[in-house]
């Protein structure tokens, strides 16, 4: 019977102890092995917490999923703060240019609904407003209504989805 092991771990820094080694330990695998390939697949999200799911065979062949980090941390990052505003609406943070929109959008592309680059970089800017993170000096709501009409077609013209 296959196992599955889901957990939020910090990336690159997973380690043997909860929430990893008690969910591993009884399926009777090396946990070592497995926390040093879930080291190497999520060091690129270093200090944020990522999704990650350890799927064991009865062989004890052992596949893992890395998800992305939510849409939040990865804001936090780009902005290069710490957390977000604790008074929404009335306290800015941090600034987001046109060009982390998209990358953040980009890293979420699996993750969302959206078929267009354009339309996931909105979801993105709606999670900036209760953060207190501001994208080019605007409002992102404001931002949302700009994109929407076209404003930054020519910023976008390079980015690929």
């Amino acid at each position: 019977m296959t196992s599955v092991v889901e957990a939020l771990v910090s990336g690159g820094k997973a380690n043997p102890g909860p929430p990893l080694g008690p969910a591993l330990g009884p399926l009777g695998i090396n946990i070592k092995e497995v926390v040093d390939k879930i080291n190497e697949k999520t060091k690129d999200y270093n200090g944020m917490q990522v999704p990650v799911k350890v799927i064991v065979e009865d062989d004890k062949s052992v596949e893992i999923e890395v998800g992305t980090p939510p849409t939040s941390a990865l804001v936090l990052q780009e902005a290069g703060i710490q957390k977000g505003t604790g008074i929404a609406g009335s306290e800015i943070v941090g600034n987001l240019s046109l060009q982390q929109v998209a990358k953040i959008a980009r890293m979420k592309r699996e993750d969302v609904l959206a078929y267009e680059l354009k339309a996931t970089m909105k979801e993105v800017m709606g999670t900036c407003v209760p953060m207190g993170v501001t994208i080019e000096d605007m409002d992102p709501r404001e931002c949302q209504k700009a994109l929407e009409e076209g404003n930054f077609d020519e910023a976008l013209a390079n980015e690929e989805w």
